[in-house]
C-alpha cells in the first residue's frame, strides 16, 4: 500500500510545481483600455473646441475694431440670430435681438434703435447699429484684453445671469482692467456667447459688462 501511495504523491508534487511555475497571464484589460481611449478622445475634442472658440473670438474682435460689420455678421447664428445686452444681466424679453438677415439689412442704415437703459440714470440708450457696436460694444480696444473661456473675470454689482440664460453654451470673455486713478472701477469686459450649428460655432449673444452704480 505504501509503495502505491509513493508514486501518486510524487505525481501530485510535480503537478503542483508546474502550476506554480506557470507564466502569469499578462492580458490587457480591454475595458480599461477603452476608458483610457475615450478619455483621451474627450480631452482632444475639448482642446480643439477651445482653439476654435479662441480663434473665433479674436476674429470677431478684429472685425469690430476695423468696423468690418459684414465680417461680424458672418458669425451671427443663421437660425437663432443674435441678442445684444448692455450689461451683465441679460433680459431676453427686452434686450435688442436681430435675425442674421435683419442685421445685414439694417446695419448699413441710419435707423435708430433702443438698446436698453443706462444704469443709474435710467436714460434710454438710442443709437444706430454701427454706433452701438462702435461706441458701446467696442468702447475699449478689447483686442488687447485678457482672454478667458467659460469664466467671468470682471465682476461688479450687476447680476451676471449669463450661465442661467445660456446654460449649455460656451462663452468667451475679454477683460480690460480698471485704472488706479479710478480705483480700478472703470474696468470693462466683452463676452461672446456661442452655439454650435452644423459643425461651426456662431454668436447668439454679445454681452457687455462694467461697474454699475
Amino acid at each position: 500500500m505504501k509503495k502505491l501511495l509513493l508514486p501518486v504523491l510524487l505525481i501530485s508534487l510535480v503537478a503542483c510545481k508546474k502550476e506554480i511555475n506557470k507564466p502569469v497571464d499578462n492580458k490587457v484589460d480591454s475595458t480599461a483600455q477603452v476608458k483610457t481611449d475615450s478619455t483621451n478622445a474627450t480631452s482632444q475634442i475639448t482642446a480643439n473646441k477651445a482653439e476654435v472658440l479662441k480663434k473665433s473670438n479674436d476674429e470677431i474682435l478684429q472685425a469690430l475694431k476695423s468696423k468690418n460689420y459684414k465680417a461680424f455678421a458672418e458669425y451671427i447664428h443663421p437660425e437663432k440670430g443674435i441678442t445684444f445686452s448692455m450689461y451683465a444681466f441679460i433680459n431676453p424679453k427686452e434686450d435688442k435681438h436681430f435675425s442674421k438677415s435683419e442685421f445685414e439689412k439694417l446695419q448699413p442704415t441710419k435707423t435708430i434703435f433702443t438698446w436698453g437703459a443706462h444704469d443709474g440714470s435710467g436714460d434710454l440708450y438710442k443709437a444706430t447699429i454701427n454706433d452701438y457696436l462702435d461706441k458701446w460694444v467696442f468702447s475699449k480696444d478689447f483686442t488687447a484684453a485678457q482672454f478667458s473661456l467659460d469664466k467671468a473675470q470682471g465682476t461688479g454689482n450687476s447680476l451676471n445671469n449669463l450661465e442661467k440664460i445660456y446654460p449649455k453654451h460656451s462663452f468667451t470673455e475679454n477683460y480690460t482692467k480698471g485704472t488706479e486713478k479710478n480705483s480700478e472701477m472703470d474696468w470693462k469686459t466683452l463676452r461672446f456667447v456661442f452655439e454650435e450649428f452644423q459643425g461651426k460655432y456662431y454668436l447668439v449673444a454679445v454681452v457687455n459688462d462694467q461697474w454699475t452704480i
